[in-house]
């Protein structure tokens, strides 16, 4: 079975030179794995969990297989920044978490947790195109961080992908129709 550090070898070549600093830095650790344990000290506030949990499970939600929450992205995230990042690092997650939570509470007249999908996707939308204040740089930092969760969890592993040591004997013919999942190694 592969490991989470093995996994995050692989997304470090997916993001490349724009990888997030605490990931990179827990990819390129020899510690101790980044899933052990509780967060060494939390990072956000509940307020700030609940909406990191339901902005998560807006980039990548439950489908035919399982989402974000349900692997785990959220704890994911908050021990990644607790153990992993510079304050400089969680500067731009955290400013942009209140900069949505504001937004949302001009604009719906409630905390972003509890806005619907909908508006939790135009908030991320606004944060995205930079139309809130440090939205690009939270959005990037906050999608690798979801995606980085995801793709490095069991259920990112062995459910959204496959996992196969060795995929099998070599066919040249072999239709791409007939492809069900991107395999993952």
């Amino acid at each position: 079975m592969i490991d989470r550090r093995t996994a995050l070898a692989g997304i470090v070549t997916m993001f490349g030179a724009t990888l997030f600093a605490p990931i990179a830095r827990a990819a390129s650790a020899q510690a101790t794995p980044i899933n052990d344990g509780p967060p060494s000290v939390g990072v956000f506030t509940a307020e700030q969990r609940a909406l990191v949990t339901a902005l998560s499970d807006r980039v990548i939600p439950t489908t035919d297989t399982p989402g974000a929450v349900a692997a785990g992205v959220p704890y994911f995230m908050e021990k990644l920044l607790a153990d992993w990042a510079l304050p400089e690092d969680k500067a731009p997650i955290l400013a942009g978490l209140e900069a949505i939570e504001a937004r949302s509470q001009k604009d719906y007249g409630a905390a972003a947790a509890a806005a619907t999908p909908e508006q939790q996707d135009t908030l991320l939308t606004l944060a995205m195109n930079d139309q809130l204040p440090g939205g690009a740089d939270f959005f990037d930092k906050f999608r690798q961080l979801v995606i980085t969760g995801y793709y490095t969890s069991e259920i990112g592993i062995t459910q959204e992908r496959e996992y196969l040591p060795v995929p099998g004997q070599y066919d040249g013919a072999f239709l791409y129709s007939n492809v069900n999942k991107v395999y993952s190694s």
